[in-house]
């Protein structure tokens, strides 16, 4: 800005300069766009000292878009997302070279005008009014740098693209004006700095150390005097001069900025021919961006990251604050991804599904205790080729988040929850039920939460299997899954009670809508996700606490600043006894029950198997003390297929269960991320258990032990023994 003496007023000298700027600009807007020269006259005639004045002084630069580095729970890479592919450095690690290219051919006399180079101005006048068009531009080195400003303000967005690029007398003008404050408040090593992180160099690199890296494998501290002169030389036109697509067009141009910089004494002639006659030799890295580069399938992990920072309130109070966040990048996100746990749920996703099979494996994992989530896994493959059965649908979690829409149905994984909220209400483990393999019950005996009946039909609740017969306590109802006995249970407890239950533990946080109160609850009818479910049961390994899921550990912006994350909320769900009964009620469905192909052998573990209505849908949930894990198993695309007389994973199955894929999947992934030395165990608690039912008189059926005959005399008979005589006598 233009001082003022001390009688506060502009000198003589220096309001001639300024009415002389804004001459400048007129003659600087003739040399940049093609205007008849009625135009130009027209501006300078209005262009006043007063009207310099009302443009605004004050130009924004904006943080330049970087490379966001998302890192596991250990500090390792497991993905990069850009918007822009740029790093920024400082001037000290840019080539001399390259600094040198760069003026020599954008700004001749960069170091030797102001904002505006007069001399220029005159000289593209003067060839434009030859031509009679626009044969040559005046923009300095700094107006260009200005004009990218606009651009990367712009964003993404075309239409204010188009605003910051068009060829119109307010934009030159605005331009020039922020120039001049530029060169004022910065200085030329500063300015020079901006633009060589700022300029786009082509093949999607922004700035040159991604360009350098693009084209040679190499920091830009690093370039050779032929290696900055070809990046110089791809500013003007980064398609028409792009190395990789046309090596001699290229190699061209590189010429022409050698010559330029030994006309400017840059270098010697020698160097510029030496220069001259070597090849490009290029060293070509490939970008890599987005998720869809992470490590060990981790790209569903990665994406959830990203909806985590689109949609979480702490990263901005709107949706747009949030998306500018993101799109400036620069950051460094370290996240809950254990690297063991992320390449156990891989392995054990892919281990008995195949991509191309009908259907698909979600695997997840959850740390009871803290929230974290410590892996995703999928058979199907991150990205965006339907010919590779590839996906981006994250079949772990909701929509919201990039998963699926509706959820899945979750079967018998839901009977603990039923469980949990009977023992709140205080009944007892040994509650039995004499339960037929059939029944049924009156709707109005299932009250809503509002108190209203849950219906006035009759609902007819049937067992697996016709054997399923016979009284059972809570113990045994969980380890053979027994439908008709959680029917009563429910009825017991509460429907509502039950369902409060169901959102204590957050049965259905991912798909964020309310559940539909219903009495077929208790037997999986509502929809989850396998990311909700992890969180259910490591609630109860969690002996009670319920944790929100949690990705994200820290973020550090560009400046190194901190930013906040979210955190996990722990609430109490149920009592840490209920919780320890639920625990040891399950363990024996792992240990003599449905999930035996899913126990492991070296340390407390539990777990609950579940399928649907036609085996649409087959889980396996499960925990230790330390770790809880969901595995799903089902279609994920179109009309729901049914699991009968299917091929998966190569293997024929007459009917898929819980226990037999999704099982052998969820040991696989528990036995990977697991220490084999660190064994905790659930804490002890004797659960009541039902007497055994006295059996009728006369009742010998096959598996009841026959009692030795007594012989008419009294005397026991014991076969192969011989006992004295008179013993019994």
């Amino acid at each position: 800005m233009a001082k003022k003496r001390s009688g506060g007023g502009l000198t003589g000298t220096q309001q001639a300069a300024k009415f002389l700027g804004v001459s400048v600009l007129a003659g600087a807007v003739l040399a940049g766009i093609a205007l008849p020269a009625a135009g130009a006259l027209g501006l300078a005639a209005k262009g006043t000292v007063e009207g310099f004045d009302e443009i605004p002084s004050n130009l924004k630069t904006p943080p330049l878009s970087q490379r966001t580095k998302i890192l596991d729970s250990e500090g390792g890479l497991i993905a990069t997302v850009y918007s822009r592919d740029r790093t920024v450095v400082p001037i000290e690690k840019i080539s001399p070279y390259m600094q040198k290219a760069i003026v020599a051919i954008e700004d001749g006399r960069f170091y030797e005008h102001g904002a505006i180079d007069l001399k220029g101005v005159l000289r593209a006048i003067n060839r434009n009014a030859q031509s009679g068009g626009v044969s040559e531009g005046a923009s300095t080195l700094t107006q260009q740098y200005v004009k990218n400003v606009f651009v990367e303000e712009a964003g993404d967005d075309p239409e204010k693209v188009a605003q910051a690029t068009q060829q119109t007398i307010g934009r030159k003008v605005r331009e020039l004006k922020f120039a001049i404050q530029v060169e004022e408040e910065l200085g030329k090593k500063k300015i020079l700095e901006n633009y060589l992180n700022i300029t786009f160099f082509g093949q999607q690199a922004y700035g040159i150390e991604a360009a350098s890296q693009r084209y040679f494998s190499k920091h830009a501290a690093d370039l050779t005097l032929g290696e900055a002169a070809m990046m110089a030389g791809l500013v003007q036109s980064p398609s028409r001069y792009d190395p990789i697509n046309d090596v001699e067009e290229a190699t061209k141009r590189r010429n022409v900025v050698l010559q330029r910089m030994a006309d400017v004494k840059d270098i010697s002639q020698a160097e510029a021919d030496a220069a001259k006659a070597a090849p490009l030799k290029l060293k070509v890295k490939t970008p890599k961006n987005g998720c869809i580069t992470a490590v060990d399938g981790a790209g569903f992990f990665c994406d959830y990251v990203r909806k985590t920072i689109l949609n979480d309130p702490v990263f901005g109070k709107t949706a747009e604050e949030r998306q500018k966040l993101w799109n400036l990048g620069g950051l460094t996100v370290k996240t809950t991804l254990s690297p063991r746990a992320q390449a156990a749920a891989n392995e054990a996703a892919i281990a008995k599904v195949n991509k191309d099979d009908p259907v698909a494996a979600s695997v997840v994992q959850v740390q009871p205790g803290t929230g974290k989530v410590l892996s995703m896994g999928q058979s199907r493959p991150y990205g965006l080729d339907p010919k590779k059965h590839e996906t981006t649908l994250n079949l772990a979690v909701g929509s919201r988040m990039g998963g699926t829409t509706f959820g899945f149905q979750v079967g018998s994984t839901f009977k603990p929850i039923t469980a949990a909220a009977a023992l709140e209400k205080g009944l007892s483990p040994a509650q039995s039920f004499d339960t037929p393999e059939q029944i049924n019950l009156p709707e109005s005996d299932f009250r809503l939460c509002d108190g209203k009946p849950a219906g006035y039909g009759n609902w007819e609740v049937n067992n697996e299997l016709k054997s399923e017969k016979g009284s059972y306590d809570m113990t045994s109802a969980l380890g053979k899954s027994i439908n008709t006995y959680f029917a009563k249970l429910e009825q017991m407890a509460g429907l509502c009670e039950t369902l409060t239950m169901a959102k204590k533990v957050g049965y259905e946080r991912e798909l964020g809508k309310p559940m539909k109160e219903s009495p077929s609850a208790t037997l999986g009818s509502l929809e989850s996700t396998p990311l909700d479910m992890a969180s259910v049961y490591a609630t109860f390994a969690n002996r009670g606490l319920y944790c929100t899921p949690v990705v994200i550990e820290s973020v550090k912006a560009a400046n190194g600043d901190k930013l906040n994350v979210p955190q996990t909320k722990c609430t109490r769900a149920m009592s840490d006894r209920t919780a320890d009964t639920i625990s040891q009620m399950l363990k024996g469905v792992v240990e003599d029950g449905t999930g035996q192909k899913a126990g492991l052998s070296d340390r407390d573990n539990a777990g609950k198997t579940g399928t649907t209505n036609d085996r649409k849908d087959a889980w396996f949930v499960g925990y230790t003390p330390n770790l809880a894990t969901a595995v799903w198993v089902g279609d994920d695309v179109g009309e729901k297929k049914s699991m009968y007389d299917i091929r998966i994973g190569g293997v024929d199955y007459d009917k898929v269960c819980g226990g037999c894929l999704p099982g052998p999947i969820w040991k696989i992934a528990m036995t990977g991320a697991l220490d084999a030395g660190d064994t905790p165990s659930f804490t002890p608690i004797s659960v009541p258990r039902a007497e055994a039912p006295k059996e009728k008189e006369g009742d010998e059926g096959p598996n009841k032990p026959k009692k030795p005959k007594k012989p008419r005399d009294g005397k026991p008979n014991l076969p192969g023994i011989t006992l004295p005589p008179g013993i019994f006598d």
